[in-house]
């Protein structure tokens, strides 16, 4: 039998190897994780162009001037804003009720599931810079979309500018790209939430005599509710801080009628040629971030109150 203190021994040297193996992740953690952030932070506070030897301390001058205090930048803000609520809205929305009857049909399909669900997943394992240059081609003056209105005798619908070129059509085409990659991750949220049900509650409501939509809409739905917080907050996330779609297909235009918020601060940081804007866009950055932290408990408030 091991004495106390070669037991101790012994646990002190596998504690040491345990920490040597996860030195390399928490140190990079907090040089690449924990030190960017309190750098950003700092930065929101000062002006800089990235190449003075140091900064120009201007306090919460750049939170102000975000928020109407600066001819300059208020419109512009203001205009992404509003742009970037419309996303935050329509791009939850639209995929919570585009997904949940995809993954119901598709939950009721005995045969073949397996090659659909592959189908409906695509578009979220293909999306990225090519997909977004596919939608361009599909969506321009010449494109598939005008080519198909045509076709079946909708030409009246069609857009002479291209979907992406009228500043009426720009941002809501620009949302259902953003639902189209959005649908398939939540569709398989609510079939996995789907399969995991307990069947004898759907058998209870049907010997009750609850027809398809009314076990859909009693018993189903309520029971999906937390995976709904959850498709909601991601899709809020999503909308809030991704601007890759936007800088790919459209650059904020035409005009300023499809720029967001994450858009506007990339734009602040990096395109401004030497000016000393990188304390602005790191200003907007935690202002995007509060309003993630707002977004996120307004929601979890309400749904929490409907069920």
């Amino acid at each position: 039998m091991k004495k106390p203190r070669a037991r101790f021994r012994e646990r002190r040297n596998e504690a040491a190897w345990g920490y040597l193996f996860v030195a390399p992740a928490v140190i990079l953690f907090l040089i690449m994780g924990a030190y960017t952030v309190i750098y950003g932070f700092g930065l929101s506070f000062a002006q800089w162009n990235g190449f003075w030897p140091e900064w120009h301390w201007r306090g919460f001058k750049n939170y102000s001037d975000l928020l109407g205090g600066s001819p300059t930048y208020w419109p512009i803000v203001r205009k992404a804003a509003t742009n970037t609520l419309w996303v935050v809205i329509g791009v939850p929305v639209l995929t919570v009720l585009i997904a949940f009857p995809l993954a119901i049909v598709l939950n009721s399909v005995k045969r073949f599931q397996g090659i659909l669900r592959s189908i409906y997943f695509v578009p979220y394992v293909t999306t990225g810079i090519a997909v977004y240059f596919a939608w361009n081609y599909i969506l321009e003056p010449g494109g598939a979309i005008n080519l198909l209105l045509r076709a079946v005798g909708l030409g009246s619908l069609q857009e002479p500018q291209g979907w992406l070129g009228n500043p009426d059509t720009a941002l809501p085409t620009m949302i259902v790209v953003m639902v189209w990659s959005a649908v398939p991750v939540a569709m398989l949220l609510y079939l996995t939430s789907l399969q995991s049900l307990d069947s004898s509650l759907i058998e209870a409501a049907q010997i009750d005599g609850a027809g398809w939509l009314r076990t859909t809409t009693s018993v189903i739905w309520p029971l999906m509710k937390p995976i709904t917080v959850v498709v909601i907050l991601l899709n809020v996330r999503d909308s809030l801080q991704g601007f890759q779609s936007f800088l790919i297909m459209t650059n904020g235009g035409p005009g300023d009628s499809t720029s967001v918020l994450g858009l506007e601060t990339y734009r602040l940081a990096f395109l401004n040629e030497m000016s000393p804007t990188l304390g602005l866009a790191s200003a907007l950055g935690w202002l995007l971030f509060l309003a993630a932290l707002v977004v996120a408990f307004i929601n979890q408030r309400a749904m929490r109150r409907i069920g």
